[in-house]
């Protein structure tokens, strides 16, 4: 081999060793970040429990791997109240703690916040104690009032490699998980007034789309109808793109919740989970 063949070979090696060596240090911290934030959610969940009275508890056993992947019947229309998010609230001070999302029988079970409008996306790489991660905080979409509420709430949530945060929303790109568990809970705790609302959503329509300016569906931006066409319209197109039919057809009038997620077969997709507030 003359020496410019060397040479060249050597550079490919080192290249590719450095490629290797940035790949490995890269799913470490991703896998490393990952486990902090579970640990953290985890921590945060037990808090949550230890504040509903020991009469008032169901279950707080962790569900099984199957269970997680694919619960086999659909929980009660109403969780169970007497989770006190002022106790929590005072653990856990964060003054954009908003609520709690939860879907029953699966790893979605976590805080919910939201930063100011000037601050947008603040959690898209930050835990709830607001230090960096990958796989950030679940959060509400800075316009939208989570209290009044508006008439449509947007959550954003990572789809993460280890099935936490939203990746379970891609179970519902089949009917079969819907028919199973279509419910979605989502309490809100006002930190201002401590005030606290617990409800129970019905998914209506699981659909995809992409986020790329001027292509496809920008279900994010409408938070308030200003007419019943508004509304009506709204809920037309959600239905139109969804990957089944559930039924469900929200009225005018009626509250929304949209949890959105990174989809990967479109170029710059997302995965939208809409559903109904019922109680």
């Amino acid at each position: 081999m003359d020496q410019k063949k060397k040479g060249i070979y050597i550079t490919i090696v080192i290249v590719l060793a450095v490629a290797l060596l940035g790949s490995a240090i890269y799913l470490f911290q991703y896998f490393m970040s990952s486990k902090e934030n579970a640990d953290l959610n985890e921590q945060l969940r037990e808090d949550l429990i230890s504040t509903v009275p020991t009469t008032t508890v169901a279950t707080t056993e962790a569900p099984t791997e199957e269970e997680t992947t694919e619960p086999t019947t659909e929980p009660q229309a109403t969780y169970a109240e007497g989770r006190d998010y002022k106790a929590f609230y005072e653990k856990n001070p964060n003054e954009d703690f908003v609520g709690w999302l939860r879907i029953d029988g699966t790893k979605v079970d976590y805080p919910v916040v939201q930063s100011s409008v000037d601050n947008a996306n603040y959690y898209l790489y930050r835990d709830y104690n607001k230090k960096n991660s990958t796989p950030g905080t679940i959060y509400a979409r800075e316009q939208c009032d989570v209290f009044k509420p508006s008439d449509n709430v947007t959550l954003y949530g990572h789809t993460m490699k280890d099935g936490s945060m939203f990746a379970y929303l891609h179970n519902y790109t089949a009917k079969a998980t819907w028919d199973r568990n279509s419910l979605i809970f989502f309490d809100t705790f006002n930190p201002k007034t401590g005030d606290v609302e617990y409800h129970t959503y019905k998914i209506f329509a699981v659909f995809k789309t992409s986020a790329n300016i001027g292509e496809g569906f920008s279900y994010h931006k409408f938070e308030n109808a200003a007419t019943q066409k508004d509304f009506d319209d709204f809920v037309s197109t959600c239905k139109s793109l969804a990957f089944y039919d559930t039924g469900v057809t929200p009225q005018y009038g009626d509250k929304l919740l949209c949890l959105s997620t990174c989809e990967y077969t479109l170029d710059n997709g997302r995965l939208v989970v809409a559903a109904v507030r019922i109680s």
